[in-house]
């Protein structure tokens, strides 16, 4: 007689969460990081209050089956849940407590951390010095160094230049007013500046906006599909001997 399988023993299942300034996505990872859902996504609300975005998360989540808990990326720093920067978002949510709200939300168990550490996440080698940047609405940065985040590198709101932001720069609103062909040469510029201070090993560039990047990149560079910033949620899960997490 055929047993029906335990599903204690089943893979926990972890919705990840990507919100971004214009758009919300969303995926179902089994264990071991690899979808089991396909990718939903739907524009940013506007106003991007934080009651918006997690009735939106909500909405997506509930068509996704399953899932035992929860990762999000945020454009923004975030410290222990709670955000305390998001620039490309509603006011509302310097000082929110994410990780708590959208819990109580979903009934699941949450983790919470700036959108380009989770894209990073899910992208690095975890050998030497590895810089992540994603060019959306706004402009993310990782740092990685032996697969080790540096925590809360906000680097793409420093000086860049003629007293403008990296960010100012590089973001959408630096593209639409510059122009493609100038935007690459800033990037370009960008990037030398970024190499001189790390001195990194490679080089990851991610976000909506990477695809109007030119062929012409360094060696070390990358392109990261737009999904690394879903499949590393599965890393918030991880303890620091790299094992997966069971709550």
């Amino acid at each position: 007689m055929n047993k029906s399988p335990d599903p204690a023993s089943r893979s926990l299942r972890t919705l990840s969460v990507d919100i971004g300034g214009s758009g919300i996505k969303v995926l179902v990872l089994d264990d071991a990081g690899k979808p089991l859902t396909k990718r939903p996504r739907v524009k940013t609300p506007e106003p991007s209050t934080p009651a918006a975005v997690i009735e939106t998360i909500a909405a997506l989540a509930a068509a996704q089956g399953d899932f035992d808990r929860v990762s999000i990326g945020l454009p923004g720093l975030v410290r222990d849940g709670v955000t305390e920067t998001a620039d490309n978002l509603d006011s509302e949510w310097v000082g929110f407590r994410l990780s708590k709200a959208v819990s109580e939300r979903l009934g699941k168990p949450v983790r919470a951390a700036n959108d380009a550490d989770v894209q990073g996440l899910g992208a690095i080698s975890g050998r030497g010095v590895e810089l992540v940047l994603t060019l959306g609405t706004g402009m993310g940065s990782a740092l990685f160094v032996e697969g080790v985040l540096v925590p809360n590198l906000e680097l793409v709101h420093h000086p860049f230049r003629k007293g403008k932001t990296y960010e100012e720069h590089l973001g959408r609103a630096g593209l639409k007013k510059q122009g493609k062909k100038k935007w690459n040469r800033l990037l370009a510029k960008a990037i030398k500046e970024l190499d001189r201070l790390f001195n990194f090993d490679r080089l990851y560039l991610g976000g909506g906006n990477a695809k109007k990047i030119t062929p012409k990149r360094p060696p070390t560079a990358t392109i990261v599909p737009n999904v690394a910033g879903l499949l590393g949620g599965i890393s918030l899960w991880q303890d620091s001997t790299g094992h997966r997490s069971k709550n």
